[in-house]
C-alpha cells in the first residue's frame, strides 16, 4: 500500500482523463474537472498525461504515506504541510515513508491535484480510473474517499525513481525533500491557477438553441454576471441570475451535450454541465463555454461571480491550439529535467 487516509476531506476522489468513448451508450465521461492541472502534476511527477491523481474539492484529505513517495500538487492553492512544514506548489517532492502529508483547505479556487509518482492504482472501468459519485462507479470503490482507506500506486518510470533516489540523497535525515525546480514561473497564458480577477470571463460560442432565446435574454446573457450557486457540483455548475426565457416553449428532443454546455430549464436559470454530466439532454442549449476556458469553470467556487463572452470559432480553436503547444513544450522541459535532474 502508498497511502492510508486518515482524514477524507470534505470530497476528494480519483480522477483521471475520463471514460471516453462510451457516451453513445448513456455512459458518463466523468475525469478531472480541471484536466490542465492533472496533466501538469503528471508532467511533473514523470507519468503519463492522463494518469490517475486525487481530486481535492475545498479542502484536502490527510494521508499517512506508507511507502517513499514522490508527488506534485497542481490546481488551486491549498495549506499543505508535511511534518509541519510547509510545501510547494507545481513542483516535484519526495517525501518519507511514514510522513503525514497534510492538505487543508483552499486559498481561493475550487479544486486541487495531488498526483503521485505511477498515479493512483484503482480497477479500471472501461479503461478509465476516474469515478463517477451519483452511480457509485470507478474510482475507489465508487465513492470518495473515507478514513482508513488503503490506495496503491502503480509502477514509476525509470527516469521518475532516478529523481526519487537524488531527492532522498538531498533530505538527508529529513522527512522530505523539494526539486527546486518546476512550473511557477511558467507562461502566464497557462491557467497554473485559479484567476484572482472576479468577475471570472468565460469565453463562449453561441449554443445550437441560441436563435430561440429572447432578444432580451440573449442580451442579459452576454452582459449581466452571473453568480455560481452553491448547489453547484461536478455535474454542473449552477447559475444564480437573470431568468433566460425562450421565445415560445416548446418540447425539445434531446440532444448530444458536453462538458461547458450551458443549459437553461424552464425555471430559466442557466446550469454549464461539468465532467458528471449527463450524455444527452432536452433542455436548450444557449451557450458552450470553448475547452480553452473549462479550467477557469472547474476553478470557480460557490459565491464566486462570472460573466460570459462571446467569441467565434477560430478564436475557439486558436486558444486551443495555443494552450496545447504550451502544454507540449512544457513536456519537453520537464522530461529534460527529469532525465537530467542534477
Amino acid at each position: 500500500m502508498a497511502l492510508r487516509v486518515l482524514q477524507s476531506g470534505l470530497q476528494t476522489t480519483v480522477q483521471d482523463c475520463g471514460r471516453r468513448g462510451f457516451q453513445a451508450l448513456g455512459m458518463v465521461v466523468s475525469g478531472a474537472m480541471d484536466a490542465v492541472a492533472l496533466r501538469l502534476g503528471n508532467l511533473l511527477v514523470g507519468n503519463l498525461p492522463g494518469a490517475a491523481a486525487l481530486e481535492l474539492t475545498l479542502t484536502g484529505p490527510t494521508l499517512l504515506l506508507e511507502k517513499d513517495q514522490l508527488m506534485a500538487l497542481t490546481g488551486a492553492p491549498l495549506r499543505a504541510s508535511l511534518g509541519g512544514t510547509p510545501l510547494p506548489l507545481h513542483q516535484p517532492f519526495w517525501a518519507k515513508e511514514g510522513s503525514i502529508l497534510r492538505l487543508g483547505a483552499l486559498s481561493r479556487g475550487c479544486r486541487s491535484y495531488l498526483s503521485l509518482a505511477g498515479g493512483v492504482s484503482v480497477p479500471p472501468l472501461l479503461g478509465s480510473a476516474s469515478t463517477y459519485l451519483r452511480a457509485g462507479l470507478g474510482g475507489f470503490r465508487g465513492r470518495a474517499l473515507q478514513a482508513d482507506d488503503l490506495l496503491q500506486t502503480g509502477p514509476a518510470e525509470a527516469q521518475t525513481l532516478r529523481l526519487m533516489e537524488l531527492l532522498r540523497a538531498k533530505a538527508g535525515p529529513a522527512p522530505w525533500a523539494p526539486a527546486g525546480w518546476g512550473i511557477s514561473g511558467w507562461n502566464r497564458d497557462l491557467p497554473l491557477a485559479p484567476a484572482m480577477a472576479e468577475p471570472l470571463s468565460l469565453r463562449c460560442l453561441p449554443g445550437p438553441e441560441w436563435e430561440v432565446f429572447t432578444a432580451e435574454s440573449q442580451q442579459q446573457f452576454w452582459q449581466t454576471p452571473f453568480v455560481l450557486s452553491p448547489q453547484s457540483d461536478r455535474m454542473g455548475c449552477r447559475l444564480q441570475g437573470p431568468a433566460l426565457h425562450l421565445q415560445k416553449q416548446a418540447e425539445l428532443l434531446s440532444s448530444a451535450v458536453t462538458f461547458g454546455t450551458v443549459q437553461v430549464p424552464p425555471g430559466g436559470q442557466a446550469i454549464v454541465l461539468g465532467a458528471d454530466r449527463q450524455t444527452t439532454g432536452g433542455y436548450p442549449r444557449i451557450a458552450q463555454v470553448i475547452s480553452a476556458d473549462l479550467p477557469i469553470l472547474a476553478q470557480a467556487r460557490p459565491g464566486t461571480p462570472l460573466h460570459f463572452r462571446e467569441v467565434g470559432m477560430a478564436e475557439a480553436q486558436q486558444a486551443l491550439m495555443q494552450q496545447e503547444a504550451q502544454l507540449q513544450q512544457l513536456q519537453r522541459a520537464l522530461d529534460l529535467k527529469m532525465n537530467y535532474p542534477a
